[in-house]
Formats: structure tokens, C-alpha cells, sequence
């Protein structure tokens, strides 16, 4: 079982950047793919990035390439995502997920433990 907290949203103004951190409970962490989704109001939940266990391997969604950033540090339990030049369609809650298997995965239906979201509001 892993529990993981996120925290860092908040209410930024359009081209700022903020710092998303989620920690992980258990002594497994460096076993899982770690992802990072979002989820507008009325809209689905969809994939931000993933990022695999050493943090050698990333992946991003194309509006955020080049913007947003996904790393681990596995010492300290924990997955980051640094947003920068955030634009109002970044408006979201933004959830952290664990993934046991053995590679990366894009939809939300295949992660094994969420987080219980943060909220970054981007204002232009």
C-alpha cells in the first residue's frame, strides 16, 4: 500500500511557475513509475507526465513539453513537477499516481494509488 500527499498549488498569475511535490509513504517508492495527471472542471482526467523509477526515463504531454519538468528524488520519497510558463488552460487539480509495473503509462485507469490533488489556478 502507498499513500501519496501532494502539495505547491496555488494561484499564479500567467507566465509564473510553480513547484507541485508529492510525497510517498511505504519503503517502496523507488520500485514505482510515478505519474502526474490533471483534471479541469468537466473535463476528463488526462496525463501530464510519468517518470520511471531511477527518473532516467520521462515523458510529457505536448502542451506541456518544454514548460514542465518531472523528476524524483527517491531519498526523500518524493516526485516534483516544475511548471513554468504557466498559461490559464494549465487550471487544474493536479494529482500525483503510482504505477507497479515495468514501464510508463499514460492512462489514469492503470495507476494503482493516487493522491487526493492540489489545486493550481492560473489567472491571465
Amino acid at each position: 500500500q502507498v499513500q501519496l500527499v501532494e502539495s505547491g498549488g496555488g494561484l499564479v498569475q500567467a507566465g509564473g511557475s510553480l513547484r507541485l511535490a508529492c510525497v510517498a509513504s511505504g519503503r517502496t517508492f523507488s520500485t514505482y513509475y510515478m505519474g502526474w495527471f490533471r483534471q479541469a472542471p468537466g473535463k476528463e482526467r488526462e496525463f501530464v507526465a510519468w517518470i520511471s523509477w531511477s527518473g532516467g526515463s520521462t515523458r510529457y504531454e505536448d502542451s506541456v513539453k518544454g514548460r514542465f519538468t518531472i523528476s524524483r528524488d527517491n531519498a526523500k520519497n518524493t516526485v516534483y513537477l516544475q511548471m513554468n510558463s504557466l498559461k490559464p488552460e494549465d487550471t487544474a487539480v493536479y494529482y500525483c499516481a503510482a504505477d507497479r509495473s515495468v514501464s510508463g503509462k499514460y492512462s489514469p485507469y492503470e495507476y494503482d494509488y493516487w493522491g487526493q490533488g492540489t489545486q493550481v489556478t492560473v489567472s491571465s
